[in-house]
């Protein structure tokens, strides 16, 4: 081919920045990739479906190159300085309107930073949050730009393209202003710890309390995937429980260690929620208990020195998995409910005009966190674009209201059973408090002005009061 002949260039060949060129190369685009790793390239080239074109380069000069003009370009690479190094290799390759885009996981802050730091130097500069894993990337991912409008005009086309599709919608849109792709994602990637964390307490009761094995857990979670739960990761936990280990030919789920690791964007889903402030507590909860199982030596040891004994069911087993189910349902609502009031809240405070609508829209297909749930939430949204909590829609109500029982039921059983459910009971916690008229924080307020002359308002009469209560 001549030169500038290629439609789209992607710096870092990993596993997600190879599966995603090759489906742009699969939807007719040109597609020319660089690493610093030679055989990464040559990788690129050999997984190509045949016809397409893509092509593996050594060095950025090389690809800038051959990049149409305005060349369009991606990272995958790691956040952090790794990003802002690319750019600095970059900047005196590229030219006036080209597009530059982060996909990968970096903080909204520096996304921001970025922003302003390319617009003097007149480089388009875009944060897309990817989701859907490398298999995701090579099918079809949920996609989530923000940023710069004009270079997202340039770039539909090709998202649009190679994006998941539902109902042939394709499964990306623009998020908003500034860093609005990457606040997204890092929401979206919260509310994944969160149902994670559900799952993984639901698998617990199913398997201390009921004593089923891994065969009739993937029972229970097939035909939850085939109702109401039908989700991504409800179906990826049902393949999971037949999965043998090649070594010990037990079941692998049974011989993994059980501490999660993690990327950081949970953590800063936190971080952030708290600094708005909005309330998130199962998702703060879910980084919490990753963060608790790296305790393993001093879980052990506690566990010697308090002998918890599980407290197991005999009878009514299926109604006790149908209160799981129920409980599972209603807390992935709630979950879901945190995560968008979250982003609700910081379109507002940081002017990003994220569009609620869409978000959920495009997190139907592709993304990690898909689910059925997720057509109603796009519906309510329809209904009133300004929703500023999921759970204020009747429709959801409806469903919570057949559901919490279970919730309830489940969390009771935990704590009688000592089996830790502290995602669970962090939803009804949450659930309960939202829907409380009145909360007991006027005590807060006033052990708060008591010792520290804070203040506090009346229920009775405007303004700000104080008492010297002694």
């Amino acid at each position: 081919m001549s030169e500038t002949s290629y439609d789209f260039g992607m710096i870092g060949l990993g596993v997600m920045g190879r599966n995603l060129l090759l489906n742009m190369a699969d939807h007719g685009f040109a597609a020319i990739g660089f690493d610093k790793d030679i055989s990464k390239a040559a990788l690129l080239e050999s997984s190509a479906t045949s016809d397409t074109v893509v092509k593996g380069v050594s060095t950025l000069a090389e690809m800038v190159q051959q990049l149409k003009r305005p060349r369009k370009l991606m990272m995958l690479v790691p956040a952090g300085p790794i990003v802002d190094s690319v750019i600095g290799d970059l900047l005196p390759l590229l030219e006036k309107d080209d597009i530059v885009i982060d996909g990968g996981n970096s903080h909204y802050t520096d996304t921001l930073a970025r922003i302003n730091y390319l617009k003097d130097k007149g480089i388009h500069f875009m944060g897309m949050g990817v989701s859907g894993g490398e298999h995701g990337a090579r099918t079809g991912p949920s996609i989530m730009p923000g940023g710069d409008v004009e270079a997202w005009k340039e770039l539909k086309p090709l998202l649009e393209a190679v994006s998941a599709k539902v109902n042939d919608e394709p499964c990306v849109a623009y998020m908003g202003k500034g860093a609005a792709g990457h606040y997204v994602k890092m929401v979206h990637n919260g509310i994944e710890y969160a149902i994670m964390q559900l799952i993984s307490e639901v698998y617990d009761v199913l398997k201390q309390s009921l004593g089923l094995n891994n065969d009739e857990l993937h029972e229970v979670f097939k035909k939850w995937n085939e109702g109401a739960l039908q989700s991504f990761l409800i179906e990826i936990s049902a393949a999971i429980f037949l999965n043998q280990d090649d070594i010990t030919k037990d079941r692998l789920v049974d011989v993994i260690l059980d501490k999660a690791g993690s990327k950081g964007t949970g953590k800063w889903t936190s971080q952030d929620a708290m600094n708005l402030p909005v309330s998130i507590p199962t998702i703060d909860m879910a980084v919490a208990m990753r963060d608790l199982s790296s305790y393993k030596e001093e879980r052990v040891a506690a566990a010697a020195l308090y002998k918890p004994k599980i407290k197991t069911v005999s009878n009514d087993r299926e109604k006790v998995i149908a209160q799981l189910h129920d409980a599972l349902y209603a807390a992935m609502i709630v979950c879901y409910a945190q995560g968008l009031s979250m982003l609700h809240k910081a379109s507002a405070e940081l002017q990003m005009e994220i569009p609620l609508k869409d978000v959920v829209r495009i997190w139907r297909g592709g993304c990690i966190i898909r689910s059925t749930l997720l057509e109603t939430f796009t519906t309510a949204y329809k209904r009133d674009a300004d929703l500023s909590n999921i759970l204020l829609n009747k429709k959801v109500a409806s469903l919570i209201k057949k559901t919490q029982n279970g919730l309830r039921k489940t969390v009771q059983r935990g704590a009688a059973g000592k089996i830790p459910v502290a995602g669970l009971s962090s939803a009804l916690g949450y659930f309960d408090a939202w829907c409380s008229e009145k909360m007991p924080t006027n005590l807060i307020q006033a052990q708060r002005d008591f010792f520290g002359a804070h203040g506090y308002q009346r229920v009775d009469k405007e303004g700000s009061f104080h008492t010297e209560w002694e």
